[in-house]
C-alpha cells in the first residue's frame, strides 16, 4: 500500500552484497519507486526462514506501507512465533515475483521469460502495537483489493487474539527484470524455428457473489472498476 515516509523520499535502496546478483547483474535496480510498484502490483510474496537447521519457505499474503511489509497468520504459525521468541526477531528472506511473457528461442538453451521480481533481505519483528496491528491488516486487506478494509468488518477482539503480524522493514532490497525476445546464437537465427516472445496478462472475470448474500446488495464500485 502506499504510503510517504521521510525514508520513501530517498530514489534508491543501496546495495548489499546479498543484493547485488552473481549473474545478469545488468537486470537488477535499486531503484524505491520500481520496488513499490513491482510489490504493490503483486498478491502473495514467498517468506524463507531457517527452522531447525532447515530452509523453509512459505507463500503468503503480504501488504505495504511506506517502506514496511506485513505479513499475517495464525498466532500459532512457527515464523510467526518464532518472531517473538527470539530476541533479535527472524532473520528471513522475501521475494515477489511476476511473470510477463514467455520467450521462445530458436535453440532449447535461450529459453526464458520476462519477469519483474523483488528480493528483501532483513530481520522480521512481531508487531504488538495496537494501532499498528490495526494498520497492518487494514494494508493487507486493501493489498488485495483496494478499498475494501472500509467496507468490512474489522477484526474482533477474538480474531484479533488469534492472529499474529509480523513486519518487515526494505532496506536490504533490490529489483530484477527482464524484458525483450530471445538471445538466440548468431548460428541459429537462420534455423526453421519460431522465435519470440507470448506475453501474458493478468486479468478479472465477473465477481460471482454468494449465494447467501442478502438481497439488494449492490456489487461495490471497486469492484466494477476493476
Amino acid at each position: 500500500m502506499q504510503g510517504t515516509t521521510d525514508e520513501t523520499r530517498a530514489a534508491a535502496y543501496t546495495p548489499t552484497d546479498r543484493t547485488v546478483p552473481t549473474r545478469s547483474a545488468d537486470r537488477a535496480s535499486y531503484d524505491k519507486e520500481l520496488v513499490h510498484a513491482i510489490l504493490d502490483e503483486g498478491y502473495v510474496c514467498h517468506l524463507g526462514f531457517v527452522r531447525d537447521g532447515a530452509p523453509v519457505v512459505l507463500p503468503t499474503l503480504y501488504g505495504r506501507v511506506g517502506e514496511r511489509l506485513y505479513v499475517h497468520g495464525s498466532t500459532g504459525s512457527r515464523p510467526l512465533r518464532m518472531t517473538g521468541e527470539t530476541d533479535p526477531g527472524l532473520p528471513v528472506c522475501l521475494t515477489v515475483t511476476h511473470v510477463d511473457g514467455l520467450v521462445l528461442a530458436r535453440s532449447a538453451f535461450h529459453h526464458s521469460i520476462n519477469y519483474r521480481s523483488v528480493v528483501v533481505h532483513g530481520v522480521a519483528h512481531e508487531v504488538t502495537d495496537p494501532e499498528e496491528r490495526r494498520l497492518a491488516l487494514d494494508a493487507l486487506v486493501d493489498h488485495v483489493v483496494p478499498g475494501r478494509a472500509a467496507d468490512s468488518r474489522p477484526a474482533n477482539k477474538k480474531e484479533l487474539a488469534a492472529t499474529a503480524v509480523i513486519r518487515l522493514d526494505l532496506e536490504e532490497v533490490s529489483a530484477k527484470v527482464r524484458t525483450g525476445g530471445a538471445n538466440d546464437e548468431p548460428a541459429d537465427l537462420a534455423l526453421p524455428h519460431w522465435a519470440g516472445v507470448v506475453p501474458l496478462r493478468k486479468g478479472y472475470d465477473a465477481p460471482v457473489a454468494n449465494a447467501d448474500l442478502t438481497p439488494g446488495i449492490e456489487l461495490p464500485d471497486y469492484l466494477v472498476a476493476r
